[in-house]
């Protein structure tokens, strides 16, 4: 039987509505981008894939059609190859954000729209194509919360949802800038959507301020699964001396340090968690295969975070491979 080819790529770049999130580099604008990858084959079946945006990504996404028009939606691997070689070497190497790199966003957008058309031709769910198949049918998700700056501070066009019957749509909106908001924020969210575990973007506050929302969070839901990150911006010794005593609050602390008086960030990683004993994950340092070598060599990180958008979807497999086989989560 003949496979169907692919017959049309195109790009999307769409925007939602943010709020005025807080993080380590400021605060969210008001809107944020994605670009939405859609490929049709020679049947008419769909496929889709989504990254984060950027006229950057969307160009790389573009540029990389050209390896897809054509080729039966059975290459894909080969189709792969051929992308990742059509927007090699546009990444910055010097980013600090993982959100920055180019290429393998597109890759990674280009890469979920063709399984997608792949698992409609054979009747699976990607799951089934990725590395040893579909390994359960639930997965626990945490809820993300975030400080939040007064929208009102600004002209910005931040949207308010203050009239809504849901309480998570108003408070998301809205100032959140102490132990008490941010409980309330997690409140909102479990009535809403369910959430058993959360985490909580730090970089923004006073660090003690910081630990004492995570404090009160692992008070309020004691069963949770609770864990901090401020992006690597704590120096070591500060680190050690916040997360120490939580280590019956945070289930791991999520780079909690990074790269000073020479040592990289792999390295004093491995020392928090040799003087803390505490589980530490990272999607800062190990986030390439030669970094995640690395890793494993410094035994610095207990949970490398195989984030699809800079692992690729396969890569991200990969990636849980090697955690399984090593004893890592």
């Amino acid at each position: 039987m003949k496979a169907p080819t692919i017959v049309k790529a195109d790009v999307y770049p769409v925007a939602g509505h943010d709020s005025m999130l807080l993080n380590l580099a400021g605060a969210h604008q008001p809107w944020f981008t994605r670009d939405v990858v859609v490929l049709t084959d020679s049947e008419g079946r769909l496929g889709l894939g989504e990254v984060p945006g950027a006229r950057r990504i969307t160009t790389a996404i573009r540029d990389g059609f050209a390896a897809v028009i054509g080729w039966p939606v059975t290459s894909h691997r080969r189709i792969l190859r051929d992308v990742a070689r059509a927007v090699a070497g546009r990444d910055d190497t010097t980013a600090f954000w993982t959100f920055e790199r180019t290429a393998i966003h597109a890759v990674t957008a280009i890469e979920a729209a063709l399984l997608d058309l792949f698992g409609q031709l054979v009747g699976l769910p990607v799951a089934e194509l990725l590395g040893e198949g579909q390994q359960r049918d639930e997965v626990r998700v945490l809820g993300y919360l975030f400080f939040v700056a007064d929208p009102d501070r600004t002209d910005l066009d931040y949207l308010r949802e203050d009239d809504g019957d849901c309480q998570w749509y108003r408070l998301r909106r809205e100032e959140a800038l102490t132990p008490e908001a941010i409980v309330r924020q997690a409140e909102a969210a479990h009535e809403e959507y369910g959430f058993r575990d959360f985490k909580l973007k730090g970089g923004v506050l006073e660090p003690e301020q910081e630990v004492e929302a995570v404090t009160r969070l692992k008070e309020r839901f004691p069963q949770a699964r609770i864990t901090l990150d401020p992006n690597g911006c704590w120096s070591l010794d500060r680190a050690v001396e916040l997360c120490a005593p939580l280590l019956g609050v945070l289930a791991y602390a999520e780079d909690p340090c990074g790269a000073e008086d020479g040592f990289s960030g792999r390295e004093t990683l491995g020392e928090f968690r040799r003087l803390t004993g505490m589980p530490t994950a990272t999607n800062m340092v190990a986030t390439t295969w030669r970094e995640m070598a690395s890793t494993l060599l410094l035994q610095a990180v207990s949970i490398p975070l195989a984030d699809p958008h800079f692992w690729t979807m396969q890569g991200s497999v990969r990636v849980a491979q090697l955690c399984h086989d090593m004893g890592l989560t």
